[in-house]
């Protein structure tokens, strides 16, 4: 292997830049158990104001806040709608059902389900045999449907009928940003629907952790106690919100580089007979593509990659995922798509 390999398992192997370093070294920090973080308060005001919501609160981890999201919105026994694949159902180890005792109703194809199809699957309070629906989470961009952005127009309609349905609604937001810069609109106007929303830093914007929630004050001041609870009460931790300010001051322009270059690798991948991608699918920074039946399977493909200094993901069987991110240049993904094209050719 090259000692530096195209890694383009995830965008979270980037490593923080010098000047993110300079930035985190420089980081105002006190306890931020106890509100005294000026650097975490900072950067949960800005969040607040960017995502368009009264409060916002700090968390070490995604699935923690995506955790400590269904302490806040549901109880014990209660269902939570979700798309088929989503992130809390695939890539949480069984999260949900430990710490939140909830079970998932998977609902819509390729990251995205209508209002039609919500309605139809919600199940009502009371009843002597259903589970109640009293949460339904949106995954925008969606990660294993290759990076989908969910239509707003769509979000605003299912919002809408839980709001009427007394259900409560939750933007899971890792990739929000992504979003934001694929369909043109703000972050505030894609959380505005949601009573909750999360968003990572250690994703497309190339920071070394973090993420975040963002509701009403009510919301927030509950989840903080979550937060305990699962562990996430930390001390000096300013230094990763100096990242997370960096990152968007500093990074948020720059994901248009990642799409144009996740098209790039498309665009020469759709070519092989072999291998099954839509060029038009891929819309931000993911890519997944499945292999024909007289290709190589998926751990093979991933194998021989990885001898040629191209690191890639196996998502099934017969199934992959490469995902852009700012350690990776143009000439790079060009370069990394040509020899995943070779391999599965051989």
């Amino acid at each position: 292997m090259n000692t530096q390999p195209i890694d383009l398992r995830s965008d979270t192997v980037t490593r923080p830049s010098a000047d993110m370093r300079a930035a985190m070294a420089a980081a105002e920090v006190g306890d931020d158990q106890f509100g005294e973080d000026p650097t975490i308060n900072a950067l949960q005001h800005r969040l607040a104001q960017l995502l368009g919501k009264e409060a916002a609160l700090w968390l070490p981890t995604g699935t923690m806040a995506n955790q400590v999201t269904l302490r806040v919105l549901t109880r014990p026994g209660d269902d939570v709608i979700v798309s088929r694949q989503s992130h809390a159902v695939w890539h949480e180890s069984g999260a949900s059902a430990a710490n939140a005792g909830v079970q998932f109703t998977e609902i819509g194809s390729r990251g995205v389900f209508s209002a039609e199809e919500f309605q139809a699957a919600c199940k009502p309070r009371g009843h002597v045999v259903y589970p109640p629906t009293t949460l339904v989470e949106i995954e925008n961009t969606h990660n294993r449907a290759g990076g989908v952005v969910v239509p707003q127009s769509i979000i605003v309609q299912i919002c809408q009928l839980a709001r009427d349905s007394q259900i409560a609604s939750f933007l899971d937001g890792a990739r929000l940003w992504n979003a934001a810069t694929a369909s043109g609109r703000s972050p505030a106007e894609l959380a505005a629907p949601f009573d909750l929303v999360s968003v990572a830093f250690s994703k497309g914007l190339g920071a070394p952790g973090g993420s975040a929630l963002a509701g009403s004050q009510a919301l927030i001041t509950a989840a903080i106690r979550y937060r305990r609870m699962a562990g996430g009460a930390m001390r000096q931790v300013g230094s990763f919100a100096a990242a997370a300010l960096h990152a968007l001051d500093h990074n948020m322009s720059r994901l248009v580089e990642d799409h144009d270059n996740a098209r790039k690798i498309g665009d020469i991948l759709a070519r092989n007979p072999r291998i099954i991608l839509d060029p038009q699918s891929v819309q931000t920074n993911i890519l997944v593509f499945d292999l024909a039946q007289d290709a190589p399977d998926a751990a093979t493909v991933v194998n021989r990659a990885r001898e040629q200094g191209v690191l890639i993901f196996a998502f099934g069987p017969r199934t992959i995922r490469a995902v852009t991110h700012p350690d990776v240049s143009a000439g790079q993904c060009e370069q990394a798509a040509h020899i995943l094209s070779q391999i599965v050719s051989a």
